[in-house]
């Protein structure tokens, strides 16, 4: 355990003396928010903070962890989230231009050859998603083709990336919902150490939850900087592909991000139902939800923290056919809360 604290100290202290530096020199280089852009009736702050995630985790990757083609790729992919994400908080680029990106970036990680090779089921044997392909030779390294095992790899990539930025509502969820999968990959992967080596994934993983955990000190409400878009894309696509490097987490991962999916899911549809953009944002995600009725901002983080951190935990010490009734007992949950929701909200409108 001892080799895995020394990147954990190193990308939470270069975290916070990064912070600081934005905190201080952001103002005067113009990277703050726009609070007037959304009606929010406070002083600009400090933007543009997941800059520092990139530069700490690209630098701290670079150290610790062994560079090969899929460390490279990784690599490039998150680069080219970060930075698509970046011109779009300067200049709000379009939601396809973004998308194409975020394909791009999903691409890049096929090609070095990360990916999903099959599903656990807990009804039968595993479904096997790379039993087709084909190969072919790119420079020095000869790439795979395996059309289902890729597209499931792209989808799952794209599908995080826009869960965690549709998430980025409150100060200080997207980083405290990162620094818990982070740890509980961490905790899967020392697990999972006897059989496969997972010395990389388990790097990577206390990497993004140094740095998160150190990022969430200035970030949690009331928070003193921002990541943007730039932050919530970029540990999007590092907790999507965390999942599905050195063998896949997916449930695991769709455990902790149980919710924020399934939120993700609901807006996009009522969004689609009601003539509008999928991409087109809106205030009415679960966290919005729960600040409607009568949550303060804390007490919608505490709860949501909890909610990702029971499901998470509890995945590390389940089968496959446990973590199935698991995601059952969410969404009936998820149902719930909706329900509950909905009638209180009703209810203090009539008030109104």
């Amino acid at each position: 355990m001892i080799k895995f604290l020394f990147p954990t100290l190193f990308a939470f202290v270069t975290t916070i003396i990064l912070v600081l530096l934005a905190i201080k020199f952001f103002p005067k280089w113009g990277l703050m928010d726009r609070p007037n852009k959304y009606g929010l009736k406070r002083k600009p702050i400090p933007y543009y903070g997941g800059l520092v995630l990139v530069v700490v985790f690209v630098l701290s990757t670079i150290i610790f962890v062994h560079v090969d083609i899929h460390v490279i790729g990784l690599l490039i992919g998150a680069l080219l989230i970060a930075s698509i994400s970046f011109l779009d908080d300067l200049f709000d680029v379009s939601p396809w231009i973004r998308l194409f990106v975020q394909f791009l970036a999903a691409l890049t990680i096929v090609i070095s050859g990360i990916g999903i090779s099959s599903i656990s089921n807990p009804l039968g044997p595993d479904i096997i998603l790379d039993q087709f392909g084909v190969e072919f030779p790119l420079g020095n390294i000869v790439v795979q083709i395996t059309l289902l095992a890729d597209l499931f790899t792209i989808v799952w990539i794209v599908l995080i990336v826009n869960t965690m930025n549709f998430l980025d509502g409150l100060n200080g969820l997207v980083s405290g919902v990162s620094f818990i999968a982070a740890l509980t990959f961490f905790a899967l992967s020392i697990g999972d150490y006897n059989v496969i080596d997972q010395t990389t994934i388990a790097t990577l993983a206390v990497i993004i939850a140094g740095s998160t955990f150190a990022f969430w000190l200035f970030d949690f409400h009331p928070a003193k900087i921002l990541m943007g878009d730039t932050g919530s894309m970029f540990l999007g696509f590092l907790i999507a592909v965390s999942a599905i490097y050195s063998g896949g987490k997916v449930a695991t991962a769709f455990l902790v991000l149980g919710f924020p999916i399934l939120d993700t899911f609901w807006v996009v549809t009522r969004r689609i139902a009601h003539g509008k953009s999928p991409m087109q944002g809106d205030l009415k995600h679960l966290h919005h939800r729960l600040l409607e009725v009568g949550l303060t901002e804390r007490k919608a983080l505490l709860l949501i923290y909890a909610l990702c951190a029971f499901f998470g935990g509890s995945a590390i010490f389940l089968g496959t056919t446990q973590k199935l009734f698991l995601m059952i007992a969410m969404g009936l949950l998820m149902v719930i809360m909706a329900t509950i929701i909905v009638f209180y909200g009703v209810r203090r409108l009539k008030k109104l």
